[in-house]
């Protein structure tokens, strides 16, 4: 995992998890506490609600990403540029400040006038930004997205069978989609990656970001850090059917899954609730990496063939040898004697190991490869056997 170092604040597994606060000096954006026009109170609003509540990070935005609204030119966001540059210089907090746009000549003036990081919601699709960002050497938030200035995020509206392969496009989800649009136009030597929850475009669904959540760990095969900006989502609120003003509580609770499953900046507007939920799931992350002679070993966060797939496919092997790599080991319990004798017969034909506890309960061992061989040996069976082949067949997915 590359670690990145924005403007002397580490990014990566070697590093604590980052806060991103979040200021807006659009008057179309949707979250009025962090909507500001006036550089004074602004800069009061960075300290007092941002940076001395536990932010490293500043993200200003000039515009609202929101799908209900014209995009902005780059002429009109350089406009509102100085109500962003008057309010750093007027903040008397330390923190790395990042300029959220999707054009070039913007990030050149910004990080020209003081600005520390880029925060692209195009990924990239102004192929001038990454030139712009290593010629400042900074780092940037890269956004799945399209390569189009006016759709960021709609990874799903992209043709990819044109941009991937017919073949590829048929069978991909919408994850998969994620991950491809993440890599489209490249990464420079300080990318960070944004898998982009959030409702981007009309056709993305709410399980589409639930999805992604789930997968998380799945992006941390590209090798770089990664930021989340989940606070306050739908895709968490309708979960425990809350409206906007009522979703702390769950944003925290998936601050914390998130830390653990791979995420190294969450992008946030309550800043102090998320540090704290940030350092509860750092420190409850089982993530190891040891440095001996200037070898490197980590222990890979891995808990499905899904996950070392993608390891193995981002190196260039192939990735269906994760079924014989990954193992897993299952309890069954409630089956008949006869049932637990069949099962045994063909995890012992299929090279697993099946194990009679003395409490009634069994346990299944074996490798993704061998899981599989037994579930399909299962075809046509009824009662209880029949089922327990659709709960293998979840396992080796």
């Amino acid at each position: 995992m590359k670690n990145v170092d924005a403007a002397g604040l580490g990014i990566g597994d070697d590093h604590p998890p980052r806060i991103m606060g979040v200021l807006n000096v659009s008057e179309e954006s949707p979250y009025d506490p962090s909507v500001f026009d006036d550089p004074g109170e602004a800069a009061q609003y960075v300290d007092e609600q941002l940076i001395d509540e536990g932010a490293d990070i500043v993200d200003i935005g000039l515009e609202s990403a929101n799908k209900r609204f014209e995009v902005l030119t780059a002429e009109e966001e350089l406009e509102r540029l100085h109500v962003a540059l008057e309010t750093i210089q007027s903040v008397s907090g330390d923190a790395v400040y990042s300029i959220e746009t999707r054009y070039a000549s913007v990030a050149d003036e910004a990080l020209a006038s003081g600005f520390d990081m880029v925060n692209d919601i195009c990924g990239f699709a102004d192929p001038a930004m990454p030139g712009v960002c290593e010629e400042y050497d900074v780092a940037v938030a890269k956004m799945a997205s399209p390569p189009d200035l006016e759709r960021p995020g709609a990874v799903e509206e992209t043709d990819w069978a044109a941009r991937k392969s017919a073949d590829w496009a048929e069978t991909a989800d919408y994850v998969d989609q994620v991950y491809e649009a993440l890599k489209q136009n490249g990464f420079t030597d300080k990318t960070i990656i944004d898998p982009a929850f959030g409702s981007w475009s009309e056709t993305k669904t709410l399980e589409d970001d639930r999805e992604t959540f789930r997968r998380l760990r799945e992006f941390r095969a590209l090798g770089r850090p990664m930021l989340v900006s989940i606070n306050r989502k739908n895709f968490l609120g309708s979960l425990a059917d809350r409206d906007t003003d009522e979703r702390l509580a769950v944003s925290l609770a998936a601050t914390s899954m998130a830390i653990e499953r791979g995420a190294h900046i969450i992008r946030t507007h309550d800043v102090a609730e998320t540090r704290d939920a940030a350092i509860i799931g750092d420190a409850f992350t089982e993530r190891s990496s040891t440095v001996i002679d200037g070898v490197r070993v980590a222990q890979l966060d891995v808990v499905c063939n899904r996950d070392v797939r993608a390891y193995l496919r981002e190196g260039g092997i192939d990735p269906e040898l994760a079924e014989e790599w990954i193992s897993h080991t299952l309890e069954i319990d409630g089956l008949d004697p006869s049932a637990r004798d069949r099962l045994g017969q063909l995890a012992h034909d299929h090279g697993a190991h099946w194990l009679d506890l003395a409490d009634g309960r069994s346990l299944l061992l074996g490798s993704s490869a061998s899981i599989k061989h037994i579930s399909r040996s299962l075809d046509g069976a009824d009662g209880d056997i029949g089922q327990l082949q659709d709960e293998l067949c979840k396992v080796v997915r």
